[in-house]
């Protein structure tokens, strides 16, 4: 079982689907502002545009002044969503609301400054009934719905009254002619609009199916997790015992007199303190060891450190370490970091006996660990489903969970793992960590 199971970095996003959730929905409501101000620039331009086509070119006389208020309005307005919007908080439905609102006022000031419900533009509400039924809830729907039919109630009663030419013909009359033009208005904006809400509706299912997937991995691993610390206490006991008993073993005279049997008994306490120290570094990652504490230390140190301790009880035959990093930085000693880098490094020399590899190198915003092997290499299968668990070569229950662990602890810490088969042969695992995730910061 890999070392990196239980820690407790490597699960600190569980219960984060929900947080996850949220953050689309914010994401969600501010795509829709979006679409909103776009929509209301091009509201903007489209009456500007009717009301000159009415006014000059149909002869219709408008009240341009009170219009060209009506307009200002609605640009001040507009410029203050775009405002919001760029502030990047969160949009409520309330506030998507009270902006459908504002274009049902202004459209109804329009309205009944150019002949009140009898004006072919009327139907424009339809659009904003329609909008409100694909952005906002129930009850803002309905809400919408009722205000809409009493200002179009309202606009039958009371209205400026537009004296109109005399119809020439039944398709060239101005009732007829509003009339297609807002059928046409009306349909194009439709389009529009609803041809970008879904492409971000889709685009947010997306996103939240790829958090489930993850909130299922790190379920997964919790319980992982839980499984290796109740292990590591039960492990505990028996250990200490075998301990005991291998002390007493070197004092008695049957193995004291024998130098054969007192190296067979070191080697086996040196066997037995490295069980300890990983039995020790379960129970820390899990929060349960007391006295111990993260330290202050360097990128370079930390690694440098990281790869003695691996090569003294691992014993490669041939290991090639290179530290490119440059500039040391500060960090604190990560254990789940280091059981990640053990981690790789074992699934390493487990393909390639003879030769390990590991590379150490600096991007401005990154730090680049690369471990490469000279064993088969990964299946296109396996590299398709990177990160995903149980993707290994090996034929035994519970393989390949190692790479998966990594991933999601390089995930924990918004870095990434990337692995590829080498062109002279073997493989090469990548792990890409940024700096800000683990550098200290100055006071």
């Amino acid at each position: 079982m890999t070392r990196i199971a239980d820690n407790p970095t490597s699960v600190t996003q569980v219960g984060g689907e929900s947080r996850g959730i949220a953050l689309l929905e914010d994401s969600t409501g501010r795509d829709n502002m979006q679409q909103l101000i776009q929509l209301r620039w091009i509201a903007v331009v489209g009456q500007i545009v009717t009301i000159a086509v009415v006014h000059f070119a149909f002869d219709i006389h408008l009240p341009l002044l009170q219009m060209s208020i009506v307009l200002v309005c609605l640009v001040t307005f507009n410029t203050a969503s775009l405002w919001r919007w760029r502030a990047r908080r969160k949009v409520t439905n309330g506030e998507l609301f009270v902006a459908l609102l504002v274009d049902v006022g202004t459209l109804t000031a329009q309205l009944y400054l150019s002949g009140g419900a009898s004006n072919p533009f009327s139907f424009l509400y339809l659009l904003q009934v329609i909008l409100g039924a694909v952005l906002l809830r129930s009850w803002s729907v309905w809400t919408m719905v009722a205000i809409t039919s009493a200002c179009f109630t309202a606009l039958t009663l009371v209205f400026r009254p537009l004296v109109l030419p005399a119809a020439n013909g039944v398709l060239f009359n101005p009732y007829t002619e509003g009339t297609l033009i807002c059928f046409a208005v009306n349909a194009a904006l439709l389009v529009i609009f609803i041809t970008r809400i879904n492409r971000n509706l889709r685009a947010r299912d997306a996103r939240l199916a790829d958090l489930r997937e993850r909130a299922a991995e790190e379920e997964h691993i919790v319980r992982m997790g839980l499984l290796a610390s109740g292990a590591a206490h039960e492990l505990g006991t028996p250990l200490s015992t075998v301990s005991v008993i291998l002390g007493d073993w070197r004092r008695m005279p049957v193995f004291s007199d024998s130098p054969e049997l007192l190296q067979e008994i070191h080697e086996m306490q040196t066997q037995l303190q490295r069980c300890k120290s990983i039995v020790s570094g379960v129970l820390l990652s899990a929060g349960d060891a007391r006295g111990e504490s993260p330290s202050e230390t360097t990128i370079r140190t930390f690694l440098d450190e990281l790869v003695e301790e691996w090569r003294g009880s691992r014993s490669p035959l041939h290991f090639t370490y290179d530290n490119r990093f440059g500039r040391d930085l500060q960090i604190v000693s990560d254990s789940a970091i280091k059981q990640m880098i053990h981690n790789v490094l074992d699934n390493a020399l487990e393909a390639s006996p003879d030769w390990v590899g590991f590379e150490v190198t600096r991007t401005p915003d990154d730090v680049q660990l690369t471990v490469t092997d000279a064993g088969p290499g990964f299946t296109p299968t396996m590299l398709a489903q990177l990160g995903k668990p149980y993707q290994s070569s090996k034929a035994r229950p519970g393989a390949g969970l190692g790479l998966f662990l990594v991933t999601n602890v390089a995930r924990t810490l918004r870095g990434s793992v990337t692995a590829r088969n080498r062109p002279e042969g073997g493989a090469a695992v990548t792990v890409l960590l940024p700096l800000p995730a683990l550098v200290l910061e100055e006071t």
